[in-house]
């Protein structure tokens, strides 16, 4: 009975443990070493591409002072060759925002400045605290590079910033010879919108 029992387990046994030839044997290593190798390429990509991806930063960062420093240069030219005496000042006062642009008098723009550049965010950007900001930005960069003195001044929009723009202009040492209003003025052009129903 014993060895009837040791036969029957060594038969179970081997039905229940699949017997694997050499070959199979050695395929699997070898796809576990292949795993092993495609994991440690892998590492290796991810590493170079973190070192490339700070290579290039380095040179995106060179590029923007070498950027930098041309821009200075040509600053610099333009200021000993032009002087601007006297310009026109155009003021861009809407709901939303206020712009001022400090142009020669043939129209090409010295200076600039916008509430957003000044900071302004939001509803902040068309009070007149913002206009008077941005008004005294500009004023200064122009006498600074330009040696302006004094402006005809063109405005147009009806923003809240207007009439804090003119007041700053003068306030900051510009002399204004005219003021002129050029805000554009339908006469019957456009179909109005219908009014609003709430």
């Amino acid at each position: 009975m014993t060895e009837e029992k040791k036969q029957l387990e060594e038969e179970v046994t081997t039905v229940a443990t699949p017997k694997i030839s050499e070959d199979d044997a050695l395929a699997a290593e070898s796809l576990d070493d292949e795993d092993d190798e495609v994991e440690e390429s892998a590492t290796q990509i991810m590493s170079a591409d973190e070192e490339l991806s700070e290579e290039i930063k380095q040179k995106l960062e060179k590029n923007k002072q070498a950027r930098a420093k041309k821009k200075l240069v040509k600053k610099k030219k333009r200021k000993v060759a032009k002087t601007v005496k006297s310009g026109k000042a155009f003021i861009n006062a809407t709901y939303n925002n206020t712009i001022l642009s400090l142009a020669d008098n043939n129209g090409d723009v010295i200076s600039w400045a916008s509430a957003g550049l000044a900071g302004f965010k939001g509803a902040k950007k068309a009070t007149p605290y913002a206009a008077q900001i941005i008004t005294k930005i500009a004023v200064q960069k122009a006498r600074e590079e330009y040696g302006l003195e004094e402006v005809k001044v063109y405005v147009s929009g009806v923003g809240t910033g207007r009439e804090a723009a003119i007041r700053a202009l003068n306030a900051n040492g510009l002399n204004i010879t005219a003021i002129k209003d050029v805000t554009p003025i339908p006469h019957n052009g456009c179909r109005p919108k219908k009014p609003r129903r709430v």
